[in-house]
């Protein structure tokens, strides 16, 4: 089977490592690989003896957080058994993939390790639903909105503070590019009203929020204040679907100096119940552009 062809059957689709970088090839190849070692009963400890490794690398491996050296994924197939010469040249060639820079690795002066994952989880996901609780999404941002939350991080420098502003521009060209994720996302009626600038910037802001969530891909919802308690009351929730049907479900949660990505299967499916509690407490998404209009009124 060629790598083309064998890629595309486990993702549903063709693997562009020009769009998602090295993100989903690295989750592609850490969930084969754990299955080859679960199937052989090797341990996650004798793997690393195998690869000069620790334990705790075999399990950033399998779930795709760091890059793969193509000796030790090599190494692994053999210990793991793999003889045919498709199946390891398909495996070798993700290797190669995870380890390919993403678009935004032009932007390294101000993406932080933790943040690679997720940028390379948002441009392949073909779904992303978010809750946000102060801020709008970074995805809906206009460039004065972006520009105004960004200098509330400590002591900002003007350049850098730039490049932070067009890097989150840039990466909303997944709404507009051919084959764009459905984006679902569920903003705090607070969010809407916390002025972070001028009233024309805000107005700005809201009109665009407007007139993109009449995409077919956007749906947007408001959590009003009348809703009370909610579900997602501990802060904002990111749940990606990466392509195809192979990987699971990603959740991020977003800090103030760092992100978190709970992995046990058990937390992903309370993130996502959470994520569809609030869907329904919110307002239908029908409400959205009579409230945005309101809001403006108000501005």
């Amino acid at each position: 089977m060629g790598v083309t062809r064998a890629v595309t059957e486990r993702t549903g689709g063709p693997l562009d490592d020009r769009r998602s970088g090295p993100t989903v090839p690295r989750m592609i190849l850490g969930a084969r690989l754990r299955r080859l070692r679960e199937a052989r009963r090797i341990t996650g400890a004798e793997a690393g003896e195998v690869i000069r490794a620790s334990h705790s690398k075999i399990s950033r491996l399998e779930m795709g957080r760091t890059g793969f050296k193509l000796r030790d994924v090599d190494d692994l197939l053999t210990l793991y058994g793999v003889d045919d010469a498709a199946e390891r040249a398909t495996l070798l060639a993700l290797a190669r993939q995870s380890n390919t820079p993403g678009w935004w690795h032009a932007y390294h002066d101000v993406v932080p390790s933790w943040l690679n994952v997720y940028l390379g989880l948002e441009q392949a996901a073909v779904v992303i639903r978010t809750y946000e609780q102060q801020f709008i999404p970074g995805l809906l941002q206009t460039e004065g909105y972006s520009r105004a939350v960004h200098r509330l991080t400590p002591e900002p420098q003007d350049g850098l503070l730039e490049r932070r502003v067009e890097l989150r521009m840039a990466r909303q060209r997944i709404l507009h590019r051919p084959g764009p994720p459905h984006l679902w996302a569920v903003i705090d009626e607070a969010a809407l009203r916390r002025s972070m600038g001028s009233a024309a910037m805000m107005r700005e802001q809201l009109e665009h929020l407007l007139e993109i969530s009449r995409l077919a891909h956007i749906t947007l919802q408001v959590l009003p204040f009348s809703a009370g308690g909610h579900a997602a009351v501990g802060g904002p929730v990111t749940v990606l679907r990466p392509p195809g049907a192979e990987l699971p479900d990603v959740v991020y949660l977003e800090q103030l100096t760092g992100g978190v990505y709970p992995d046990k299967p058990a937390e992903i499916e309370q993130y996502r119940h959470v994520m569809n509690q609030v869907v329904i407490q919110a307002e239908p998404p029908t409400a959205t552009a009579d409230f945005l209009r309101r809001l403006l009124r108000e501005t």
